[in-house]
């Protein structure tokens, strides 16, 4: 299995000023209030978004029952709220390409309105065995 690379505070503030000619310092204090406004943002209800890269939101999470990973025993985990990222479509598709590259998104197609039915795993084997015996 390969190592996953980390990249870490120091390294993007790094590769920021590298990218952009600016200051450490700099870009410390952007990325650093970049950050301190998307938590008082999503903290006060609203949703942050950032087109062609997504948006962050709240969600509550219901208090539930759980386990003690070390005993078993049964456990409340109280009700909480935590950060929810929703990936925009650009972000997915760049994720996803092969070249790597991010590319501005068009008007999305139309898929056609009938597709033909998937053929049966079982229906396709059978007549492969009957081809066969003859």
């Amino acid at each position: 299995m390969q190592q996953e690379a980390l990249v870490n505070k120091s390294d993007l503030i790094d590769t920021v000023a590298n990218a952009t000619d600016v200051a450490k310092g700099q870009v410390e204090s952007v990325l650093s209030a970049f950050f301190d406004t998307l938590t008082t943002g999503v903290k006060g209800g609203d949703k942050v978004s950032w087109p062609g890269f997504g948006s962050f939101s709240m969600t509550q999470r219901q208090a539930r029952m759980g386990r003690n990973l070390r005993t078993g025993a049964p456990m409340k985990i109280a009700a909480s709220k935590a950060m929810k990222f929703t990936s925009s479509s650009v972000l997915k598709e760049a994720m996803n390409s092969k070249s790597g590259s991010a590319k501005k998104a068009g008007p999305a197609k139309k898929a056609s309105a009938k597709k033909a039915p998937a053929k049966r795993a079982g229906a396709a084997k059978k007549a492969s065995k009957a081809s066969k015996k003859r």
